[in-house]
């Protein structure tokens, strides 16, 4: 409804404005706003989550080695938990990695609150981006020779998170989340408009280039000197 009285609107609008205006300055801004409240409404939310999730590969179900889940903030973590927790019951995988600043502590702390053992939960607390999260999983994990993993992030933030953990050679199975319902469209069209943009600027700087095995065992140097002197490694393990 409110598209239409806005496409009215603009009907009337121009019908009354003077010609010389109405490319210069009335079709630019007809555009611009047809195209938010096109991007913000609940059918192009729907739209654009669906273009995000069209070639995500199906959880087959199958074990895997580690269960990765990453950081997003305080209202999204709550549901990343229950559904560790849910797979960590179908016994998907012997072991939980959390990663991410702020995140990672205390998902660990409420996983072990409720219930499961200390010895399986590892992570890392410095990631402060997709990428840090997929290097410095790699960089913890690899040595221990863990590669097939599930991928828990929200459904935006799942093509991305994919793709540069593949690059840094992991098997992924992904477990998307979608965003809490009680969300608005233009909050979902926020974070979508903004994995878009991710998407893009990882695609121009090679993020997604396939890391080689020599580049695997050896880290870049900024990771592996934050492993140590940042203390990222969770369960911490004071020097």
């Amino acid at each position: 409804m409110e598209v239409l009285i806005v496409i009215v609107s603009i009907g009337i609008v121009w019908m009354l404005s003077p010609k010389r205006w109405r490319k210069r300055f009335l079709l630019p801004f007809s555009v611009t706003l047809l195209l938010c409240l096109a991007i913000t409404s609940p059918w192009g939310v729907d739209l654009a989550t669906q273009g995000l999730m069209a070639n995500l590969p199906q959880d087959t179900g199958e074990p895997v080695q580690a269960i990765v889940v990453l950081g997003r903030g305080d209202e999204l973590r709550q549901r990343r938990i229950e559904k560790v927790e849910k797979l960590w019951q179908q016994q998907r995988a012997s072991r939980i990695f959390a990663s991410g600043m702020l995140d990672a502590e205390f998902m660990l702390e409420q996983f072990e609150k409720n219930g499961i053992p200390k010895t399986a939960l590892t992570g890392e607390r410095c990631s402060q981006s997709t990428e840090e999260n997929a290097l410095f999983t790699s960089a913890v994990l690899y040595p221990q020779q863990v590669q097939k993993i599930v991928l828990i992030t929200d459904t935006p933030h799942m093509m991305r998170s994919l793709l540069v953990f593949r690059a840094s050679g992991f098997d992924v199975i992904p477990y998307p989340i979608p965003l809490p319902d009680h969300w608005s469209a233009i909050g979902k069209s926020q974070v979508l408009l903004r994995e878009y943009l991710g998407l893009l600027k990882y695609y121009l700087e090679n993020k997604f280039r396939q890391r080689t095995v020599e580049e695997l065992r050896n880290p870049p140097d900024d990771v592996t000197r934050k492993l140590v002197e940042w203390n990222c490694k969770l369960p911490m393990v004071y020097r």
